[in-house]
């Protein structure tokens, strides 16, 4: 054995300590066992995420209108800042997608040591003789550096089609969180007018049960006296029960309208608000030209938006795949630094052209293109049954517009009667002993078509929403730092705008244009 070969083998003594330090590493890397949350951990996450979600809120200075309950909702709802972080996120997706077409530039440096030279003997290919001595071009330990610039036409092209997909889908993410903000707004209105109701009303109920209470407690004392016949009395009391009953279901109800609210505007747990009331504002007429509203809903709804950019998803999808069958033309140019002091040259620069193409991905063009093909028809498909679904959607809002404000006008009258009705029994209530049980069911009733009357105009008002829904109307985007106010004159420019689109007709041919409809177009409800 040579004095160079058994000096290697010396130097290899350190393989077994790096061994065992290997596999030190990968024995504790397979002690990592699952380690549950613990309760101190959770609680301030919990702590954390309360303060984090009504962090920089406005605080509610005053009575909350529709549009100030509209803003608050779209600015501080839940979901509607995921969407919002959703398309962020895509954004900044779409801005690596891009980086990823630019050519590759990767500079380099490092320090290179063995721990043995790499010394070798030569054998002379026409002998076979072999030299004496090992010998070596290369140093043990030195510095190398470089810088390398590589172009690959085939991976621009994938890298393009990719970045188009995502830039498509930033704005697929966008008609989702419009979808969002409307059917926010839908539920908000909903909530709103039937919020005010519970606060019209809560209070009403509350006294009118209390005397309701107390009035069949005098009937069981008129029972137990005998001062009326017993059957009298006993019906007397079931009608006190029965309005007594159908008054705590509606109290329920509406105090769950008002909670239901509070949620939508993300208002913190206990959070006191009152509403701003008045007049009710008068419902328009319904909407007469529904072939003009259902070509405003395909040309805005956000689903069929939607749909229309996954259909250049699914292009640039099919041209991706068959840019990658074609030819592959590369350009690597490198410029490299080695401090080896066997080298002739110790810096250089080397550079190369290299043209491929894999047969069989070119074979298989006709495949991608039917392929393609058949995902564009099921695009389209679907795309038409999202149409469908829309015009539906749009005669049916509008249809049950039409329902609900003709329930709300009977309503209305039928509420009317039940108050003459009330003040006539308040009236004869001294000429019989049952005269103030008689005035309790009358008021109950009467409070009861109060009641009806104040969830008909909500129910007519979600059914309004809900034609704006069928449209896919947006609020005008306010600035991204807007308060409350400034978002809520935005949502009320919006309506009045959308408000014109959908319930003025559109004046004929020849006709002297229609002026502003006034405040008592439609149908009032005092």
């Amino acid at each position: 054995m040579t004095p160079d070969r058994a000096t290697y083998l010396a130097s290899g003594g350190s393989l077994p300590k790096r061994a065992l330090l290997l596999s030190a590493l990968l024995l504790a890397g397979c002690t990592i066992v699952p380690k549950p949350a613990t309760e101190a951990e959770l609680a301030a996450r919990t702590g954390q995420d309360l303060s984090a979600m009504f962090a920089r809120q406005e605080p509610v200075r005053g009575p909350i209108t529709y549009g100030e309950a509209a803003a608050r909702a779209i600015k501080y709802n839940f979901d509607v800042r995921l969407k919002a972080m959703e398309g962020a996120l895509a954004s900044g997706q779409l801005d690596v997608a891009r980086w990823d077409m630019f050519p590759r530039v990767l500079a380099n440096a490092g320090y290179t040591t063995r721990s043995a030279g790499d010394g070798s003997r030569t054998q002379t290919v026409e002998t076979g003789l072999e030299s004496a001595f090992h010998q070596t071009s290369s140093e043990r330990t030195r510095t190398i550096a470089s810088a390398e610039f590589s172009w690959n036409v085939l991976d621009f092209g994938v890298s393009y089609y990719r970045a188009r997909q995502q830039a498509d889908q930033v704005l697929v993410l966008e008609e989702r969180r419009r979808r969002v903000v409307q059917n926010l707004l839908v539920d908000t209105r909903n909530a709103y007018w039937r919020a005010l109701g519970a606060q019209r009303l809560t209070g009403r109920i509350d006294r009118l049960i209390e005397r309701s209470n107390a009035a069949l407690e005098r009937a069981r004392e008129v029972e137990r006296q005998g001062l009326m016949p017993t059957t009298q009395v006993l019906e007397t009391q079931r009608r006190l029960l029965d309005a007594i009953l159908l008054l705590q279901y509606r109290r329920q109800e509406l105090e769950l309208a008002k909670q239901e609210l509070a949620g939508l505007m993300a208002l913190p747990t206990g959070t006191p608000f009152t509403l701003a009331d008045g007049p009710d504002a008068p419902l328009p007429p319904t909407p007469g030209e529904i072939g003009r509203l259902e070509e405003a809903a395909l040309a805005r709804r956000p689903e069929l938006r939607e749909e229309f950019y996954r259909t250049r998803i699914t292009a640039s999808e099919v041209r991706r795949a068959i840019a990658s069958t074609l030819p592959n033309l590369g350009v690597d140019v490198a410029g490299r630094y080695d401090a080896n002091r066997f080298l002739f040259d110790n810096t250089w620069v080397d550079g190369g052209l290299r043209l491929s193409m894999n047969l069989f991905r070119l074979a298989s063009i006709p495949s991608v293109m039917r392929a393609g093909e058949a995902q564009q028809q099921v695009d389209d498909a679907r795309r038409m049954a999202q149409a469908m679904a829309v015009l539906t959607q749009m005669r049916i809002a509008t249809l049950r517009y039409g329902l609900t404000v003709s329930e709300y006008e009977q309503v209305a009258v039928s509420a009317a009667v039940d108050q003459r009705l009330l003040g006539f029994s308040r009236a004869a209530a001294a000429a019989r002993i049952e005269g103030d049980l008689d005035v309790v069911r009358n008021e109950a009733r009467a409070l009861l078509s109060e009641y009806q009357r104040h969830i008909a105009y909500a129910n007519a008002q979600a059914a309004w929403g809900r034609i704006f829904n069928s449209l896919g109307y947006d609020v005008d985007p306010p600035a991204p730092d807007a308060g409350v106010a400034e978002v809520a004159a935005s949502i009320e420019r919006s309506l009045a705008q959308w408000q014109r689109l959908a319930f003025e007709p559109t004046a004929p041919r020849g006709a002297a244009p229609a002026g502003p409809a006034g405040p008592s177009a439609g149908v009032s409800p005092r």
